[in-house]
């Protein structure tokens, strides 16, 4: 495999882990059972601990790890991920999880339009294609849950939806490694969380699963969905989000009870289905213009 085959595949593979283990946020976040300002302190707080922890033990392992804030990207980045932390958890509180979830959807066609205006990356024609049968299959699932929410949740949503279409836009134009940027950016929720705490009182019921989330799965997650920009194209990593979008209704089924509707199921599957097929050609049609790329005659 050549080179940019292989940085593909691994863009691939990174990216699919990082959505994998987000999907299981939210469902970790409602068996804390707490309110939202203790919420926001704990995880975020937690987040940002464990990634200078694995910072620091990168730098004494492997003696180069990555720089925690690469310039002012760096920093643009960790803004819009912080800010987007903080809306996330809002939605959460503020609006039904399947709400919150096919809301995160529309990131892919946010980052598509931003790469659009901003870098000139025009999605291939395949992207294009699989962005609509996804719009399809997130339609489907918005309009039988039309109402069933709440407004300012909702709106949480779309900032999040938004703030995080920016941020891997802002990555893919820096074409810099942002995992550790994505990480460090918890600092300034957390940090908000204590002022808002201090107010307001702590209360988390089960902080053990905030424990987890904030240690291990908001780390992974974020690190690899923030390296993905990488390797492929943002629209490609927005992708992934909708992992989240089709997997938690599903945890949040088995734990809660909460069935999902046949809207859901049916949307749910078309969106799964593409985000399968899409990667899998793209990865194959890179493989093809290799070899073509090689045998051509030279001019």
């Amino acid at each position: 495999m050549s080179t940019t085959n292989a940085n593909y595949a691994k863009g691939l593979v990174v990216t699919a882990i990082g959505g994998l283990a987000l999907t299981i946020d939210i469902p970790l976040i409602l068996l804390a059972d707490g309110d939202p300002w203790s919420i926001v302190m704990l995880r975020s707080g937690t987040t940002f601990l464990a990634s200078i922890a694995l910072w620091l033990i990168w730098a004494l392992v492997r003696k180069n790890p990555p720089t925690l804030i690469p310039g002012r990207a760096g920093l643009l980045v960790a803004a819009l991920y912080g800010t987007a932390s903080v809306t996330f958890v809002m939605a959460v509180f503020h609006t039904s999880t399947a709400n919150l979830v096919f809301i995160l959807a529309f990131n892919t066609v946010f980052a598509s339009l931003l790469g659009w205006l901003f870098l000139g990356e025009r999605p291939r024609a395949s992207t294009m294609v699989a962005m609509a049968f996804m719009l399809g299959g997130v339609s489907i699932i918005v309009l039988d849950s039309l109402g069933r929410g709440n407004i300012v949740g909702d709106l949480f949503a779309v900032a999040s939806s938004i703030l995080l279409a920016s941020a891997i836009t802002v990555t893919r134009a820096s074409a810099k490694d942002m995992g550790f940027a994505a990480l460090v950016a918890f600092a300034l929720p957390a940090l908000l969380g204590v002022v808002m705490v201090s107010q307001v009182g702590f209360r988390v019921e089960q902080p053990l699963w905030v424990l987890l989330t904030g240690i291990v799965v908001l780390p992974l997650s974020f690190f690899c969905l923030a390296t993905g920009p990488k390797y492929i194209s943002g629209p490609e990593v927005a992708m992934f989000y909708l992992l989240e979008t089709v997997l938690t209704p599903v945890w949040v089924w088995m734990i809660f009870a909460e069935v999902p509707t046949t809207a859901s199921l049916i949307g749910g599957t078309i969106l799964v289905v593409t985000l399968i097929a899409h990667s899998v050609w793209a990865l194959t049609s890179a493989r093809r213009r290799r070899p073509a790329r090689q045998a051509a005659p030279a001019s």
